[in-house]
Order: structure tokens, then sequence, then C-alpha cells
């Protein structure tokens, strides 16, 4: 026969009844579900991070080394053009010469870096909204992975003021504010969202406050529950658009 755990705890006196026991028994369990959550969490959250990371990298050096293809080539060839798009063009050729096969190589390595960088982005897309379902709602996917990125994590997000978050990817030009360089910046990487770029320029202070509220909100319930709110989509489009409507007035 199994063996009687309440009743020997409570006449281990490790517990006064029964009841207690189980509290107590569910108490744990619960914790360390939530443990356990809290772990695949970060652990996605971090993979997260790195995909964005490397997604940039790859950008970058693609655009860095068109650059490059695109001095040399029109040094070669004489032609027009320039970025991902010249370097696709001088990788499609059939080198001449040992010196022309280089230049080939540099230009596909740009395809093959620009192409990573789509397959990236694709990954982000796709695997965002399981990781932060509000946020990748209402920021997009992208946009969601970039802000957990420059936290370092769905959790350091989740307990930012929404201040820091209107300004995740402003970091240089508030430094600059601050040494007395520059006006103080109205927000970050959140101006990419529609939300923000397509408001009137006298407006975006507000709508950038606005999002940033709202996207905070968002990492919260991500991070703490992970449940859907789609009141929260419905209550930004109200704010968004009481804002926008004080130029027509």
């Amino acid at each position: 026969a199994p063996a009687d755990w309440p009743s020997r705890a409570v006449e281990s006196g490790a517990f006064p009844d029964r009841e207690t026991y189980y509290d107590s028994l569910h108490e744990a369990t619960t914790a360390a579900v939530r443990q356990q959550v809290r772990e695949r969490e970060r652990a996605d959250d971090q993979q997260l991070v790195h995909a964005v990371r490397s997604m940039d990298d790859a950008r970058r050096t693609a655009n860095e080394l068109a650059e490059r293809v695109t001095e040399w080539g029109q040094s070669r060839f004489g032609d027009d053009g320039s970025g991902i798009e010249y370097a696709r063009r001088v990788a499609d050729r059939d080198p001449e010469d040992p010196t022309e096969a280089e230049l080939v190589g540099l230009a596909e390595t740009v395809v093959a870096m620009d192409d990573r960088a789509d397959s990236l982005r694709a990954t982000i897309e796709e695997t965002t909204p399981a990781v932060a379902p509000n946020l990748a709602a209402m920021a997009g996917p992208v946009l969601a992975a970039r802000l957990i990125s420059l936290s370092g994590g769905l959790e350091p997000l989740a307990k930012s003021t929404s201040g820091t978050v209107q300004l995740l990817g402003a970091e240089s030009a508030l430094f600059a504010h601050l040494q007395g360089n520059a006006p103080s910046p109205k927000h970050g990487v959140i101006y990419t969202h529609e939300y923000v770029r397509g408001t009137h320029p006298d407006e975006r202070g507000s709508a950038a406050r606005a999002l940033a509220g709202k996207l905070t909100i968002a990492a919260r319930v991500d991070h703490y529950s992970g449940e859907r709110r789609p009141e929260l989509q419905a209550e930004l489009d109200d704010r968004i658009e009481r804002i926008r409507s004080r130029r027509e007035e």
C-alpha cells in the first residue's frame, strides 16, 4: 500500500493537521511550477536576444561589405549601382580572372549575410509571440524582440519604467543630452512603430509616452502571467486616436 504521507507528517509534528499539510504541498508545487516557467522563459527570451543581435550583426556586416564591393566593382566594371542589390549583381557574374573571382566571392559573402539576416528576422517573427504574446501583438514581433534584446531579457524589460522603455535604443542621444550637447530625445526604437512614426511631429512625444506605457504593461503581463490581454491594444488605439485628433481641433 502507498505510504500515507499526510498522516506521517502530522504524526511527526511537522504539520499540525492534514489541511495544513495539503496547503503547504500546494504552495510548494505551485512555487516549483512558477520557477520552471521562469527558467523556461529566460531560456527562450535569451535565444531571442541572441537572434536579434545576430540579425543586426549580419545586416550591418552585409551593408559594410556591400560598400566595399561597390567601390571595387565600379572601379573594375564601370557600372552603376550600390548597396546590397549591386553586390547581388556582382555575385551573379562569372569571374574571368583570379582577382575578379575574389571580388565575386566577396559579393557572394554579402548575399549570404543579407540572406542570413532575412532568415533570422523570419525566425524572430515566428518565435516572439510565444515568448511575449502581448508585447508582440502590440509592438509587432521584431520591435518586441528588439525591446527585449535592448533590456537584456523579458524580466528586465518587465521591471523597467515606461520612461526607460520609451528611450530604449536612444542611449547615445540621451548621453549627448546629459552632456549638454543635444536636446532630450523623445523616443528610441519605438519610433519605428507606426503609432509614433505616423503621428505629427508635434504630437510624437505624447504618442511615444502612450505607446511606451502600454508596452511596459504588456511586458509585465507576459512576464508575470503570460495571459493574452487584447484590451490593452484597444486602450492604446483609443489613446493614440485622441492624441492625433488634437491636430484636427
